[in-house]
């Protein structure tokens, strides 16, 4: 006995001489997140003459931009302005030198993706990139603004946020370092500074009587962008009949009814670079787990006739691809990710986990499986994953598509009267201009008895919409120095437009500007002043409204 308590005692006085020895830092602003927007704060907030520490749970840093999302969604291009902009220009830049083209001739491969250039002729752009040349750019910043960056490091969230009256004073990871800091931003996908730190929010949809929306809530009946069952295919073991069961990835739960709030998530996938270059081609993997029964329902809609297979195989220079979902059973692993915004570390790592293992295993079955059209087969055997993306990571994206999970309640919401350009938005601090794009929630069995996807809406925007100053910010009772430009404050169709990676870097800047001016000014986050915060975006190129039309 008395050697177990000394054991334990050891044990103990390790445990806190692990944390005592543990150094602890200090800067004006804290960033934590690896994300697109994390960068773009962190370079804003130190050209404004601060210190800044970037902590991340990521090694790689740009989230989805350098994690395999290559073929940009942008809406309007003319509203993306400072430092997205100029990622953009830099991802131009890089183009122009006859090195980046490796595995393909530039002149094959054309203007794809390139922006019109400016008057003068400066700030070329291009949309249309390789991930690893993303991810350079994210690296050129932290290099060029000598901007301190602690990678694999991850909240502890169990209280180990330390507030005081009211604000953040400092952060704690699972390693023991703590982060100290005036103004802290939350960029990550999730938002577990922001939940740690005891700031309201939501997750699922919102009921369209909630924001007087309509493309809110449960959409059955609704189908756009053909991402639906658009034959009567059977849900069941054996088809048509109920007493057998039914197939893999099927829910059956009622769906709920139209326009009513529920806690489901649009699906998450990965979005893969894939080439068709043999000289740089590894040859698709059988993931450990393969279950071809997973993918029963996609013969049955493959044996009705649909043949788009490869319409999402978006190119990108040197022969490569961004793969994205496409039709109704496709790389979106729906009904898969409810629990993922709330989830412990562990459980999220399961669930990132069974999506690897569900998508390489599509990827797989489609190419190998007898019961794929042999013209499918044979042009998915031309492809592979690229041998010069995501090294480390067997090739595969190192960031999963968390297309949405928390959303904060913060002091405005964005919503879909804002996005479509029906409500005035007040305080600009940037712009977005996409669609209102929310993919699939769930998978269910109709009244008839046949299947059908839900949750998939893409509705049009005339005009570009400015974003609120006030959905960055959580109500100042519950934290005064903290802002979150990733799980800002939207309604969940609003988010739909909002949640694009051009929007992220332009919201990141424009939460570091008001930091920063936090900080000068000695006051709340709430309280800093919007004409100054506004000049000074203006000063660095960020475009608060819409271009007059000619």
């Amino acid at each position: 006995m008395r050697k177990i308590v000394l054991l334990a005692t050891i044990l103990v006085s390790a445990c806190l001489f692990s944390r005592a020895a543990a150094p602890d830092y200090k800067a004006d602003v804290i960033i934590y997140g690896g994300t697109s927007a994390a960068i773009t704060a962190a370079v804003q907030a130190h050209k404004m003459g601060r210190t800044v520490i970037v902590v991340s749970p990521d090694k790689h840093m740009g989230g989805l931009s350098s994690g395999g999302l290559g073929f940009t969604d942008t809406g309007n291009k003319s509203v993306i302005g400072g430092l997205a902009r100029d990622f953009y220009h830099r991802i131009w830049l890089h183009y122009q030198q006859p090195a980046a083209w490796n595995w393909q001739q530039q002149v094959e491969y054309g203007n794809k993706g390139q922006g019109t250039p400016a008057m003068d002729g400066t700030e070329r752009t291009m949309w249309i990139f390789e991930p690893h040349v993303a991810e350079q750019v994210f690296e050129d910043y932290i290099r060029e603004n000598d901007i301190k960056v602690y990678r694999d490091e991850w909240l502890d969230r169990e209280q180990r946020v330390k507030k005081k009256d009211g604000k953040i004073q400092s952060i704690t990871t699972l390693s023991g370092h703590t982060y100290s800091g005036k103004v802290f931003i939350d960029a990550t996908y999730e938002g577990d500074l922001m939940a740690a730190a005891g700031v309201s929010y939501t997750t699922g949809r919102e009921a369209v009587a909630t924001y007087g929306e309509s493309w809110n809530g449960v959409q059955t009946g609704v189908l756009h962008h053909g991402h639906h069952f658009k034959q009567n295919i059977s849900p069941y073991r054996i088809p048509g009949d109920p007493n057998s069961g039914l197939l893999p990835r099927v829910s059956g739960e009622d769906p709920g009814e139209k326009g009513a709030a529920d806690k489901k998530l649009q699906a998450y996938c990965f979005r893969m670079c894939l080439t068709d270059n043999p000289a740089n081609r590894i040859a698709l993997p059988k993931p450990e787990g393969y279950d071809s029964t997973q993918y029963e329902l996609l013969v049955r809609v493959l044996d009705s006739g649909w043949n788009e297979v490869f319409n999402k195989f978006d190119p990108i220079p040197n022969h490569k691809t961004d793969v994205n979902n496409h039709g109704p059973f496709s790389f979106d692993n729906i009904g898969m990710n409810y629990d993922y915004p709330d989830a412990s570390y562990e459980r999220r790592k399961e669930i990132i986990h069974e999506h690897e293992v569900y998508q390489q295993g599509l990827l797989y079955f489609l190419a190998h499986d007898a019961r794929v059209p042999a013209a499918i087969q044979r042009r998915m055997q031309t492809w592979g994953l690229s041998a010069d993306e995501f090294r480390d990571n067997h090739n595969w994206p190192h960031q999963l598509y968390i297309r949405e999970a928390r959303r904060m309640k913060g002091m405005h919401v964005m919503t879909q009267q804002a996005v479509l350009g029906e409500v005035p938005v007040p305080q600009s601090i940037g712009m977005g201009s996409y669609t209102l794009d929310a993919h699939n929630a769930q998978r269910y069995v109709k009244k008839d008895g046949y299947v059908q996807n839900e949750g998939d809406i893409g509705v049009d925007i005339k005009e570009p919409y400015q974003v609120s100053y006030g959905s960055i910010l959580p109500q100042q009772q519950e934290c005064s120095n903290l802002l979150v430009p990733v799980c800002l404050s939207a309604s969940h169709i609003a988010y739909g437009s909002i949640r694009m990676e051009p929007v992220f870097m332009i919201l990141g800047q424009s939460a570091a500007t008001a930091a920063v001016l936090a900080i000068n000014g000695n006051k709340a986050v709430q309280e800093v002043n919007y004409e100054q915060l506004k000049a000074q975006l203006e000063k660095d190129h960020q475009r608060l409204s819409a271009p007059p039309q000619k």
